[in-house]
């Protein structure tokens, strides 16, 4: 992968800078096409030339509620022909479970490092209850009422007896 701006910049990372791009300049559209998409990225210059990649990351590969193929990025969310920024909260599709949904920020340039910092205030904000998202996490302090009251030491050891 070539570097620019002193960066290697990955394809899918480009489409989601473009995508954040026109939602930033365009903030009256809640959705964009694939080819508006790779039109931004061809006009932002972020790899030096436009990959022929870049448009079916737009169209496919980075896109959430859509099967994979082969790409596994839920960087988009795709609503018909537009396309906007995945927010957590999106339905997708489960074999994309786990993927990459934003850029890395050492993977960018300093320049763009902005938009993600747009992204977690404005764009998609994280709300308390998207802190607690694992089922096994969220039974934490399930139960502490059945234990007030009792000494955990005491407690083991009381288990403990009777043990050879």
């Amino acid at each position: 992968m070539p570097a620019v701006r002193g960066k290697s910049v990955k394809v899918a990372d480009e489409v989601w800078v473009a995508t954040a791009l026109l939602h930033r300049e365009h903030p009256e559209r809640p959705a964009f096409t694939a080819q508006e998409i790779t039109e931004r990225a061809r006009k932002e210059g972020l790899h030096g030339h436009m990959r022929p990649g870049v448009y079916i990351h737009a169209a496919q590969h980075c896109v959430a509620n859509k099967p994979p193929n082969p790409g596994r990025y839920r960087m988009l969310y795709a609503s018909g022909k537009l396309r906007r920024l995945f927010r957590p909260g999106d339905p997708y599709d489960r074999a994309r479970e786990g993927a990459k949904t934003i850029p890395d920020r050492e993977d960018l340039p300093r320049e763009y490092h902005h938009l993600l910092d747009w992204y977690f205030a404005e764009y998609a904000p994280r709300r308390p209850e998207d802190k607690m998202t694992d089922p096994i996490l969220a039974l934490r302090g399930t139960g502490k009422e059945l234990w007030s009251g009792e000494d955990p030491d005491r407690y083991v050891r009381r288990l403990r007896e009777g043990w050879a």
